[in-house]
């Protein structure tokens, strides 16, 4: 893995890895602050629904910048929203681009592999170790939005989910350290902690 990133980055690819994840109208409870003598009560839909994510961070070459790519639709993620993504980030990334990404079915069944293999004068595919799903920056991804702006939120319905999401990505998007941080802590770029100490 780390030939190969070593490898896309000197022939000037952008390095993409994705991940899926969802998101539901009951919250991520987390310990936050109350009056005393007052136990915070979260309220929450009875038949609550889930908004499925796909979410991507794009590496560039120098290893300076860092885009973010979230798309949301409810349902679960199939190969046509995969197919879907992948069309809607060579719109937005007008580069050669090495996809990391784990061996989920969306990913190797057939309208994907057939995509695929269409878009290889762009687009070439680093499959991540089985049960390794620390190795993807994404995870982290996920991880900040349930741990912050979605931590105790309690939508009415899918929409407002859905908003909240959003907004929680442009904030992350506006940041230049946290992405970057969710790459070092995947372990695959040791060289960003001189990068990190520059942004801060």
């Amino acid at each position: 893995m780390a030939a190969t990133k070593k490898g896309a980055l000197k022939r000037g690819r952008w390095i993409v890895h994705l991940d899926e994840s969802g998101f539901s109208q009951r919250p991520s409870v987390v310990r936050t602050w109350a009056p005393r003598g007052q136990t915070p009560v979260h309220k929450s839909a009875f038949n609550w629904k889930r908004l499925s994510a796909i979410g991507a961070l794009g590496v560039a070459p120098d290893l300076m910048r860092v885009r973010v790519f979230v798309s949301l639709r409810p349902g679960s993620v199939d190969q046509q929203a995969v197919v879907s993504f992948l069309r809607s980030l060579r719109r937005h990334l007008r580069v050669p681009v090495l996809l990391v990404w784990d061996r989920l079915g969306a990913h190797i069944g057939r309208a994907t592999r057939e995509y695929l293999a269409s878009q290889r004068h762009w687009l070439e595919v680093e499959w991540l170790p089985p049960y390794a799903p620390e190795l993807n920056p994404v995870e982290y991804l996920w991880s900040h939005l349930n741990r912050t702006d979605l931590a105790n939120y309690a939508p009415d319905d899918l929409h407002a989910l859905e908003a909240q999401v959003k907004r929680s990505s442009r904030r992350v998007r506006r940041r230049d350290d946290l992405p970057l941080a969710f790459l070092k802590h995947s372990g695959l770029y040791p060289e960003l902690s001189k990068v990190l100490c520059e942004t801060q």
